[in-house]
């Protein structure tokens, strides 16, 4: 099958981040199965991922510890492992149960502070990436802050970090300029740009007559879905959802999340059918 490309330009996305979309939209809910490596050819060159870079990623999540080979016969079949279903529930939750902008902040802050020997580049990246994915931003290099009370210490722990980390839950003085900190500690300039740029292209994509009917994208649901969900959770985790009473008037998240929702619902059952049709799937085995 030819790559589609009846969809808004935008963003590069990876390979991987299409995986996971595909694997967390139609699998991850339908219990342990693997699915056929044809199929998954079939549904990503819908998203525009050509057959090797779709073979290349499955060689590589299954060296990472994301996906499991299972031979049946002469095919090859993918499931997920218990660390990439993980990381689909919590980005499943992250994309339909929590909204894009902070209307419910109560005033509290979450304080994590470290200190880490200077050979460590690797455990200081990790943590810095993991952080910054949770809603934290650097108030100065060693002091990461989220608006919310933030249980991190199941995330410390898994990177064995614990004894290098303290942990506060803590609210602001009034002499703080809760306005300015923000300004100074995330950027909001480019979250805010990212929301803008992808609530205009999917905004007019609707209004060329692409998503017009059923939203199935030029007659292609199942292409539509997994690239709006991969955008749209690319975009989310680079948002802190910081209070929405601090952000600037007209908070451009607010619109691009109803933009995100309206498609979604429209692409939802045919993306399903589709995926149905094509998927060849069979029970996973236990390791």
């Amino acid at each position: 099958m030819d790559s589609r490309t009846d969809f808004p330009e935008g963003p590069q996305l990876r390979p991987q981040s299409l995986m996971f979309a595909f694997f967390g939209g139609h699998v991850l809910e339908e219990g342990p199965l693997c699915v056929y490596s044809g199929s998954v050819i079939e549904v990503l060159a819908r998203a525009g991922v050509g057959e090797q870079a779709v073979r290349s990623t499955l060689t590589r999540m299954v060296n990472r510890g994301l996906l499991r080979r299972q031979r049946e016969g002469r095919r090859m079949y993918f499931g997920l492992t218990p660390q990439a279903t993980e990381i689909l529930w919590n980005g499943k939750k992250r994309l339909w149960d929590t909204a894009a902008v902070n209307d419910d902040w109560d005033g509290t802050w979450t304080l994590l502070g470290f200190s880490l020997p200077e050979s460590w580049q690797r455990q200081r990246h990790d943590l810095r990436s993991r952080l910054a994915w949770s809603g934290f931003g650097p108030l100065y290099s060693g002091l990461w802050i989220a608006p919310g009370d933030f249980d991190v210490s199941a995330l410390v722990s898994e990177l064995g970090l614990a004894a290098h980390v303290k942990i506060f839950h803590a609210t602001a003085d009034d002499a703080t300029d809760i306005g300015l900190m923000i300004r100074d500690t995330w950027d909001l300039d480019g979250v805010g740009a990212r929301y803008a740029d992808f609530d205009k292209r999917w905004t007019d994509w609707l209004g060329s007559g692409s998503g017009s009917g059923s939203g199935s994208g030029s007659g292609d649901p199942l292409g539509t879905r997994l690239r709006l969900t991969s955008e749209w959770l690319q975009i989310i985790r680079t948002d802190p959802r910081l209070p929405a009473r601090h952000l600037p008037a007209a908070w451009p998240a607010r619109s691009a999340h109803d933009t995100f929702h309206r498609i979604a619902e429209q692409t939802g059952a045919p993306a399903c059918r589709m995926a149905d049709r094509l998927m060849e799937t069979t029970p996973l085995r236990p390791s």
